[in-house]
């Protein structure tokens, strides 16, 4: 394991193509942050809950356990730790799988490690939050953006790091319309070419975990998606 820098943390890599897990390790390491890497489904599930790494980047075609029951059993268990699925299935019905079980972003093979680097500290920085923004009240939905909280009607809410800055978004400007490609582009940093689906699914997963609070978030028909009291 490569000593952890402070400053940037650990990443855990789950790889079991050893080519790959070198590049990747490679340039995490050119960025300062430190890399454990593990080559098998069960050893990478024990490893992220030893570890609490920063981030978890899954191959999802593992010997044993598979990454995106990885990270199931890390999400039933409380465990929200941003997670990158990095592998060779690039069909929309996986992408939607992976990004339902609580993933965090999907890139796939072959793939740019400096873009995956690139997306890894994009969810980092999200997670970091903004202390000095002040919390939004929207219907029985309270976001506290610096504390990076949900609540409703007082009850706490978790969410993947990737749904609370959708849902930041939104509620940041409370019935303002905002459209697929915009949240695509300031929540995902994607362009629209990347398919908005991943918008609806993430919309459609905060509905679910906010519960009584859903109603906040309103479809606008042909449009986009707002939060409305």
């Amino acid at each position: 394991m490569v000593p952890v820098n402070p400053a940037k943390g650990l990443v855990l890599v789950v790889e079991d193509e050893r080519s790959i897990a070198d590049l990747v390790r490679m340039y995490l390491v050119r960025e300062g942050f430190g890399v454990h890497v593990e080559r098998d489904g069960e050893a990478g599930l024990a490893a992220a809950r030893r570890l609490r790494p920063v981030a978890c980047v899954l191959d999802i075609a593992l010997p044993g356990i598979d990454g995106t029951e990885i990270c199931r059993r890390l999400r039933e268990g409380g465990d929200w730790t941003p997670v990158i699925f990095l592998t060779a299935r690039d069909d929309e019905v996986d992408r939607i799988v992976g990004l339902e079980l609580g993933a965090d972003d999907y890139v796939t093979k072959p793939f740019s490690p400096r873009e995956l680097v690139a997306r890894i500290r994009a969810v980092l920085r999200r997670t970091a939050g903004t202390p000095e923004e002040r919390p939004h009240t929207v219907g029985p939905v309270t976001l506290d953006p610096g504390r990076r909280t949900v609540t409703v009607d007082g009850a706490p809410v978790r969410l993947t790091s990737t749904e609370f800055d959708l849902l930041a978004r939104l509620m940041g400007r409370p019935g303002r319309v905002f459209t697929r490609e915009e949240l695509l582009a300031s929540v995902w940093g994607y362009g629209a070419q990347a398919g908005t689906r991943t918008v609806d699914v993430h919309v459609a997963q905060v509905r679910a975990k906010l519960g009584d609070g859903a109603a906040v978030l309103r479809t606008h028909r042909g449009v986009g998606y707002a939060a409305d009291a």
